[in-house]
């Protein structure tokens, strides 16, 4: 056998093992391509999911502060009119439990940034809170007046409106507010 007739059977042998190594790795990287287009589209799915968490988490908080807020509002109205503070009670009560409940989870969620202003709210809704109840239980500490409780009810209004800023710059959805 010469080197002509034994060089004929393995091109042939080469070119067949050629062309079904590159089917095979052509399919290997095809498959890799798609794992990893899955993997960014699970990203993708994953942030979303987490940004819309974080948006509910943050209505959630900011309606309970405006209840909150709207309660000691209406509570203060009620001091000197006996008819309305038990109602007014009532719902200060509802509205303080139900914002700590939904504070309480978005500590869990929140960013440090819009955490740290959510603490400081969450604060001085309860110094407000304690007192609004002084003056209703007839126990005043110096300071506590109603126009002092006003002025810190639209400290905290001005407080909210920080947090909201700040939680809608965390989702990216920022627009300056124009005015309260």
């Amino acid at each position: 056998m010469d080197v002509g007739e034994a060089t004929a059977p393995v091109v042939a042998v080469v070119g067949v093992v050629g062309t079904l190594l590159s089917a095979l790795l052509t399919q290997r990287a095809a498959d890799r391509s798609r794992r990893r287009e899955q993997e960014r589209a699970e990203e993708v799915r994953e942030r979303r999911r987490h940004a819309q968490e974080l948006r509910a988490c943050y209505v959630a908080l900011n309606t309970c502060a405006r209840q909150y807020l709207a309660a000691l509002t209406d509570h203060m109205h009620a001091l000197g009119r006996e008819e309305e503070l038990p109602a007014a009670r009532q719902r200060l009560t509802e509205a303080r439990d139900q914002y700590r409940d939904v504070y309480a989870e978005a500590q869990m969620r929140m960013p440090d940034r819009v955490l740290g202003l959510a603490g400081g709210l969450s604060h001085y809704l309860g110094a407000v809170y304690g007192m609004i109840r002084r003056l209703d239980d007839g126990t005043p500490r110096a300071g506590d007046s109603p126009a002092a409780v006003r002025e810190n009810i639209d400290e905290l209004w001005g407080r909210l409106r920080g947090m909201r800023r700040e939680m809608r710059s965390q989702l990216g959805g920022f627009r300056a507010d124009s005015g309260r």
